[in-house]
């Protein structure tokens, strides 16, 4: 197919589209050195010519529902979507009809105690299986730390280690775990450091295979949200869960952490952060992946925590994200024979789309990983730093 410098091809002949659409989007990814129809592995090649005007139209949300029915596809879809957000082309397309999806996130609170199960129930209830085939052996479904790490399995245990040292632990110490998945933090915390673990979940899944998976663990799994808790613990971790938790319910939840922890605790939060206050999420992975998510700016974290909490250390490792993505798409590539006829083609290239534009995002430093250690009245003496 014959092009021009712009990317313009002569596929554009028999595009239901004007031809000045196709030159605006074919001119707009030349600025992420993207081109249409090139042969490079980050190139978008269209197998279908109404993806332009979905792509101008929706923005985000029809280039992602696009893939999804196969009508356009890019040999390393994280390396094009590496180059189109360092490029900062994101913002260049702003359809009128999303406006209100980004309203509608900035004035409501979509978190709230009755919409917080939705996630649970549309994404972390897909099935155990899926997810066991996807992650490490003991499915962490959060950033792994890299640092000395070669595999996937060693970079979780690295990051549960570092966290536990972060924390402190000593045996017979009591941990709250909000928002605790599988239970990858409190088995590992139980068997290496001695501790008793209460862990809360949204989801129905998690819970059930978690009690089974640690029954010989001093560990409590609970199908309750995090507003519920009024107990006192000596320390609490929270590791993936407040990209649930919304902006409406930050202060909220800094406080429920505030009244649970013992007056010479610590308190560790792990989370995907973004650069810039009220970005919104993105339609398509609100749609598709993390009903009412929404991920935090450091800005929004630190208002959250004043007057309740001293920040004793923030560490970001957001660059092991794109690592740990990696190693989860490559597991769910050679996974997915036995997924096949039960969850369809469409939903292939969803979850595909998901882990590749999620690695790319973090690659182009769009996206961060933040720890915070977070004490109630100052460590005497000073916080002593774990990397």
């Amino acid at each position: 197919m014959q092009q021009d410098s712009t990317g313009y091809s002569s596929a554009e002949a028999a595009a239901p589209c004007d031809s000045g659409a196709w030159r605006s989007l074919a001119a707009l990814l030349a600025r992420a050195d993207v081109r249409i129809d090139g042969s490079r592995p980050w190139d978008i090649r269209f197998n279908s010519p109404s993806v332009v005007n979905r792509i101008l139209g929706q923005g985000t949300l029809g280039l992602g529902e696009s893939y999804m029915d196969g009508e356009w596809d890019a040999k390393r879809l994280d390396e094009f979507f590496c180059r189109v957000l360092r490029a900062r082309l994101n913002g260049e397309i702003k359809p009128l009809r999303l406006l209100f999806h980004a309203l509608r996130a900035r004035l409501f609170n979509l978190q709230n105690y009755k919409r917080a199960w939705q996630v649970g129930e549309k994404h972390y209830d897909l099935g155990n299986a899926f997810y066991a085939a996807m992650l490490d052996p003991r499915m962490a479904y959060t950033c792994g730390y890299w640092k000395d790490a070669d595999n996937l399995a060693d970079a979780q245990e690295a990051k549960l280690d570092l966290i536990c040292k972060k924390l402190q632990l000593t045996p017979g110490m009591r941990v709250l775990d909000i928002g605790c998945g599988w239970g990858s933090f409190m088995g590992y915390a139980a068997e290496k450091y001695g501790v008793e673990c209460v862990g809360l979940t949204i989801s129905a899944e998690q819970t059930l295979l978690g009690q089974e998976r640690y029954r010989h663990l001093p560990v409590e799994f609970r199908l309750q949200d995090y507003r519920e808790i009024n107990e006192t613990f000596d320390r609490i971790v929270s590791v993936g869960m407040f990209e649930h938790v919304g902006h409406k319910n930050y202060r909220t939840y800094m406080q429920v952490a505030h009244r649970c922890l013992r007056d010479d605790g610590l308190f560790l939060l792990h989370t995907i952060g973004k650069n810039r206050r009220y970005a919104g999420a993105d339609p398509w992975i609100n749609k598709y992946i993390f009903p009412n998510g929404e991920l935090p700016s450091i800005g929004q974290i630190g208002d959250s925590v004043d007057n309740l909490f001293v920040v004793e250390d923030l560490h970001n490792f957001g660059a092991d994200y794109d690592r740990t993505l990696m190693a989860w798409h490559a597991n769910f590539e050679a996974a997915w024979p036995q997924f096949a006829d039960q969850l369809g083609e469409r939903f292939y290239r969803m979850w595909r789309y998901y882990l590749l534009c999620c690695a790319g995002a973090f690659r182009a430093r769009e996206l961060q990983l933040w720890q915070w250690v977070l004490s109630r009245q100052g460590v005497v003496g000073g916080y002593a730093r774990v990397t």
